[in-house]
């Protein structure tokens, strides 16, 4: 239970890390991200997977997954839009989209690979 709640702690604070960096490019948080955000965003979402996997049985995983994958997918649209935005000079960004791009391919891969282990079917195979 306790490998549970912390992977599901470490997700959270992942998404977090991911969100600063989304925001950063248009100025809404203070500073420019440095690199510990760079860093703990794809960490805690990773450690954080697997933690869950460790500690919960298979209808938990694929609940904590889906959730998971659900924000981490928004937070990929919310990147990929972002881009758009600066792309199309709508909003000017205060420093390099970078953190943009980085955020977009990596809570997409995670989004995606934690909404595709979530499956309907009853089997256990």
């Amino acid at each position: 239970m306790i490998l549970l709640l912390t992977g599901i702690v470490l997700i959270a604070l992942g998404i977090l890390a991911g969100t600063g960096l989304v925001l950063a490019p248009f100025g809404l948080i203070p500073p420019p991200p440095g690199l510990s955000l760079w860093l703990a965003f794809p960490a805690f979402v990773i450690t954080g997977y697997v933690l869950v996997i460790v500690g919960a049985n298979r209808p938990k995983i694929r609940k904590v997954f889906l959730g998971a994958s659900s924000l981490l997918l928004v937070l990929a649209l919310a990147a990929a839009a972002g881009l758009v935005l600066a792309g199309a000079s709508i909003v000017q960004p205060a420093t390099s989209t970078l953190s943009l791009w980085f955020v977009l391919v990596i809570a997409g891969i995670h989004g995606v690979t934690g909404a595709a282990s979530y499956n309907r079917t009853t089997d256990e195979a």
